[in-house]
C-alpha cells in the first residue's frame, strides 16, 4: 500500500502498482502481521508473567502481612515475656533478699544455739561438779551419821557403864565401907572387951576383902569397857 501525496496547489498524480510490488506488500504484511503476533504474543506471556509475579507479589505480600503481623505478636508476646521476665526478676530479686535475711537470721540463731549449747555444757559440768559435791556430802553425812550413830551407841553404853558403875560404887562398895565405918565406930566403945574387939576386927577384915573384890570386879569391868570401845572404833 502506497501513500499518495497531495502538494498543494498541484493535481495528484496517479501512480501504477504492479503484481510484484503488492506481493512484496503483501508478504510484508504477512511478516508484520507475524511479527505482530509473536509481539502479542510475547506481550500476553510478559502479561501473564506480570499476572503471576502479581499474583506471587500479592502473596509476598500477604506472607510479609502475616510475618509482619506474627512478628508484632511476637514482639508483643516478646514484651510480656520481658515483663514476666522483669517480674519474675523482681521476685527473684525479692526472694534472694528474703533468702539473705533468712541466712542471718539461721546464722544468729546457730550462733545462739551454739552459745545456749555453750552454756548448756558449763552449766552440766557444774551441775555434774554439784551432784559429786552432793554425793561427796551425802557419804560423808552418811559417815559422820554413822559415827553419831556409833558415838550414840558409845553414849548409850557409857551411860549403861556409868549406871552400873554408879551402881556398884552407891551399893556394893558403900556396903563394906559402911559396915567398916559402922564396926570402928563400935570398937571406940569395946576397947575394955578384947574378945568383943577381935570379933569385930574380924568383921572389919570381911569387909576389906569384900571391898577389895568390889574393887577387882569395878577394875576388871572399866576394863572391859574399855576394850569394848576400842574395838567399836
Amino acid at each position: 500500500m502506497s501513500n499518495q501525496n497531495m502538494d498543494k496547489g498541484k493535481k495528484p498524480q496517479k501512480f501504477i502498482v504492479t503484481d510484484s510490488e503488492i506481493a512484496f506488500h503483501h508478504e510484508d504484511r504477512k511478516k508484520r502481521t507475524a511479527e505482530l503476533a509473536t509481539a502479542n504474543e510475547e506481550l500476553a506471556y510478559q502479561y501473564l508473567e506480570k499476572s503471576k509475579r502479581a499474583g506471587e507479589l500479592l502473596i509476598a505480600n500477604e506472607e510479609l502481612l502475616f510475618q509482619n503481623r506474627e512478628k508484632e505478636n511476637r514482639a508483643s508476646e516478646l514484651i510480656i515475656a520481658n515483663k514476666e521476665l522483669a517480674y519474675q526478676n523482681q521476685e527473684k530479686e525479692k526472694r534472694a533478699a528474703e533468702l539473705l535475711i533468712a541466712n542471718k537470721e539461721l546464722a544468729y540463731q546457730n550462733e545462739e544455739k551454739e552459745k545456749r549449747a555453750s552454756e548448756l555444757a558449763i552449766a552440766n559440768k557444774e551441775l555434774a561438779f554439784q551432784n559429786e559435791e552432793k554425793e561427796r556430802r551425802a557419804i560423808e553425812l552418811m559417815r559422820v551419821n554413822s559415827e553419831l550413830k556409833k558415838a550414840e551407841e558409845q553414849q548409850k553404853m557409857n551411860l549403861l557403864v556409868m549406871e552400873e558403875m554408879m551402881f556398884i560404887t552407891s551399893h556394893k562398895i558403900r556396903q563394906p565401907i559402911a559396915q567398916i565405918l559402922g564396926l570402928t565406930n563400935l570398937m571406940d566403945t569395946l576397947m575394955d572387951s578384947p574378945e568383943e574387939l577381935k570379933e569385930m576386927t574380924g568383921y572389919i577384915q570381911q569387909s576389906a576383902h569384900s571391898l577389895d573384890n568390889l574393887t577387882r570386879e569395878l577394875t576388871t569391868f572399866i576394863y572391859e569397857q574399855e576394850v569394848k570401845a576400842r574395838k567399836a572404833l
